[in-house]
């Protein structure tokens, strides 16, 4: 059956700060050299923002760029960071408060802003439909559209109205090709999309493996005297330090009388008995956080993955027909835990190159003089200067690593002249069960704590129930065969919306893996850490997933 297709000059894939930068600076060029350009930008959330999360503390420096006058625009930009308080944990009840002159230079943040990172791409997204763009959400990019020389040619869109035995319901839509002269992923951390690219083009080849943290957050209204605009709070240590584990927490209190509250757990973990969900729901426990949240009450919760490789893990962004642009590539800073002004100045990089493609009428081309902007560019420095970061976290724990980012950035100001290495896959740290002890995390109060049925509620989560799994295994018999028996199969604890159970079979032949895809976030964890590497996310359909108001 031929599917009905649509042509633009440039599709964007992900209504993300990457994907809406690229379509704003697209246009941007087009009106001031008076050509007409078609940039098309499909979104697979219900509306820009229902899917984006992060910290956030925001730094404008692409956004300056993008748009100098964003402060009459109305950008919601509206709490600047007033103070930087950094603690480590020591345990369950102590915490010591870095001084500020030993702090590394990066964790310090004048000048930058806590923001809705969902509200600003929503933001973004008007702004670029008021300068010409198409935005289509709730269509998912299924996947990439070849034609036979191998050249990118756009994307294939999801079906709507399967049901889960795989027959066409009554509101079955057909797929659509989406086609354009260049296609840019901006899909964020682990598209899915991108990990074919990955493959197929080898982008990767000779990088060291992309690493990733898991970010849980929640938003809280708290109580109006504890409330203090502006303040950041970072901390490192507890709990991770006791499962040997890496990562840290945050507290940011922007506008309205709310604070962000969230832990990043790095998934280089070893002990498949740890849950970083329990582990951020341990380190609201602690005295140091739990005093901003008393007497205050949750009113969304959400989790996502992010890139921590940092530059040793950029793979080469350009390939036949296309760019991989921000968190697709891994472009985050973690040295700065920030990765939003970083995805922005790549979407924008990536839209003057192609426009330049354009302008030669060319169509389909590996567009290699993204490299050379890219190199030329404050991010490529941004990101050389700190590429010992996360490999030294991982291979030194907090206090080592947290050293050496201290002596290159505040004493050397500029990085060592050698580069650490992190070559073990995320997935591959784990050891098995018997070599590791179980770590007991205490019952949610209902109060400052909670449980994953509850906080998946508050993720304003929701799938089409009768469709098939877009959480697929490539071997059924994995999970209980061999991940249960070595691992104790950790998908049960590291899945921060429980999506994943081994539950007793119906008929008593024992234990049955259960996935329970309606509750899924789209974190994208499952498919970064199953040691197995047997769970393959792929869209569900259009507008499934969370719906965040303000995260």
């Amino acid at each position: 059956m031929e599917r009905e297709s649509m042509e633009f000059d440039v599709l964007i894939v992900g209504a993300g700060p990457a994907g809406l930068s690229a379509a704003c600076r697209l246009q941007q060029l087009a009106n001031e050299a008076e050509q007409e350009l078609t940039v098309c930008v499909v979104e697979k959330g219900s509306e820009v923002g229902a899917h984006i999360i992060a910290g956030t503390v925001f730094e404008p420096t692409s956004l300056n760029e993008l748009f100098p006058d964003w402060k009459e625009r109305g950008a919601p930009l509206n709490t600047p960071v007033t103070r930087d308080d950094i603690f480590f944990l020591r345990g369950p009840e102590n915490a010591a408060k870095a001084p500020g002159a030993f702090v590394p230079r990066n964790m310090h943040n004048d000048g930058n802003y806590i923001i809705s990172l969902a509200n600003l791409c929503r933001w973004l997204g008007e702004q670029a439909e008021a300068l010409g763009v198409e935005i289509y959400p709730g269509f998912p990019a299924a996947e990439v559209l070849y034609d036979e020389n191998n050249v990118v040619k756009g994307i294939v869109t999801g079906e709507f109205g399967i049901a889960k035995d795989g027959s066409q319901k009554d509101s079955y839509m057909p797929p659509m090709e989406l086609r354009a002269k260049y296609t840019l992923f901006s899909e964020g951390c682990r598209g899915h999309l991108g990990k074919d690219l990955l493959e197929r083009f080898n982008l990767d080849e000779g990088k060291d493996p992309q690493h990733y943290g898991l970010g849980i957050k929640e938003l809280w209204d708290i109580d109006p005297s504890k409330h203090e605009p502006g303040l950041v709070i970072h901390t490192a240590g507890w709990p991770l330090s006791e499962s040997g584990s890496t990562g840290g927490g945050f507290l940011y209190h922007l506008e309205n009388g709310q604070v962000y509250v969230g832990l990043i757990t790095d998934l280089s973990y070893s002990n498949p008995y740890v849950s970083p969900f329990e582990e951020f729901q341990r380190m609201k426990l602690h005295p140091t956080i739990k005093q901003h949240l008393e007497g205050g009450k949750r009113v969304a919760y959400g989790a996502r993955a992010i890139t921590k490789g940092g530059y040793n893990s950029l793979p080469k962004m350009s390939f036949p027909g296309g760019l991989l642009l921000g968190c697709d590539a891994g472009t985050l800073n973690s040295s700065k835990i920030k990765g939003s002004h970083t995805a922005m100045k790549s979407g924008m990089l990536g839209a003057e190159t192609v426009f330049e493609a354009i302008q030669k009428e060319s169509s389909g081309e590996d567009l290699t003089a993204f490299a050379e902007k890219f190199r030329n560019s404050w991010l490529y420095k941004e990101l050389f200067d700190e590429r010992n970061f996360s490999p030294a976290m991982h291979k030194y724990g907090t206090v080592i690593g947290g050293g050496i980012a201290f002596l290159e950035q505040n004493i050397l100001h500029r990085s060592l002249p050698f580069t650490f290495h992190d070559t073990t896959p995320d997935y591959a740290a784990l050891k098995p069960a018997s070599e590791c002890k179980k770590v007991e995390y205490p019952k949610p109060d209902n109060s400052i704590t909670f449980d994953r049925l509850s906080s998946a509620f508050m993720s304003n989560t929701n799938h089409e129930e009768d469709q098939p799994s877009h959480l697929k295994l490539k071997d059924p018999e994995v999970p209980i065969r061999d991940n249960l028996p070595k691992y104790d199969e950790p998908a049960q604890r590291y899945c921060p919306v429980g999506v994943y159970e081994v539950v007793d079979a119906e008929d008593g032949s024992g234990k049955k893996f259960q996935i329970n895809a309606q509750n899924c976030v789209h974190c994208k964890t499952c498919d970064i850490k199953d040691p197995a590497q047997n769970i393959q996310w792929v869209v569900p359909e259009g507008g499934g997933g969370p719906n965040y108001p303000n995260m």
